[in-house]
């Protein structure tokens, strides 16, 4: 775990794979958005990518997020909210977690963080916090804000039959009732789609670099 949280740490600090690899998987067409500009006002927020080992595999922890929340109910995300004022963006990662997943601060090594990805629908500008732990955590999941805890084995986000595509109906303007093709993952069941998956992408190609680069995992 160690040599690979090492390269992780050093392949965050170069340029990364950014908007290009996002993209991947994102919904088209998307109106009213442009990738390449950054809207006035929005609001930061953190999400946490966790890897640790269970079972001999790494595994990344999901949520789905609870019926009763304001924005994007019902779907799966990443552990993280909005940053408090004067917060880092690295302490709201983790301080969500603690919250959402009852995962311990203390326990995690930060490597470093993706490239920022604006959400038009919520107005949050999130920020994707990497680390890892060297076992699995103990995980409380905080109910009703989460639902489930869902852990993904890191090798079936990089399966080549992961991606699938649907086309969905925008509920909100502009664009109102417009089909888009929508990529998604496709974890045993469980759509992963939206932010989370673009977020997603950008990880995947960042481990795709460390492990050219000569570190193994699985």
């Amino acid at each position: 775990m160690r040599a690979i949280a090492d390269a992780l740490r050093e392949r965050l600090s170069r340029p990364l794979p950014g908007l290009d690899a996002q993209l991947r998987m994102a919904p088209r067409p998307r109106p009213g958005w442009d990738p390449h500009a950054l809207p006035h006002g929005m609001r930061a927020a953190a999400a946490l990518i966790l890897l640790y080992p269970h079972d001999e595999v790494l595994q990344v922890p999901l949520t789905l997020r609870g019926s009763t929340l304001r924005h994007h109910t019902g779907q799966v995300s990443l552990p993280g909210g909005r940053v408090d004022d004067g917060e880092s963006i690295e302490a709201a990662a983790l301080r969500e977690a603690d919250e959402e997943v009852g995962l311990s601060p203390d326990a995690v090594d930060v490597l470093g963080q993706l490239t920022p990805l604006h959400v038009p629908v919520s107005r949050h500008l999130v920020h994707p916090v990497v680390g890892v732990t060297i076992e699995r955590p103990a995980f409380r999941v905080a109910e009703p804000e989460v639902e489930r805890l869902i852990e993904v084995p890191l090798a079936r986000l990089r399966a080549p039959d992961v991606v699938g595509w649907e086309q969905r109906r925008r509920e909100r303007p502009p664009g109102n009732g417009q089909l888009m093709d929508v990529p998604y993952f496709d974890l045993g069941g469980v759509k992963v789609w939206g932010a989370t998956a673009m977020i997603l992408a950008e990880f995947l190609a960042v481990m795709a670099d460390v492990e050219t680069a000569g570190a193994r995992f699985r």
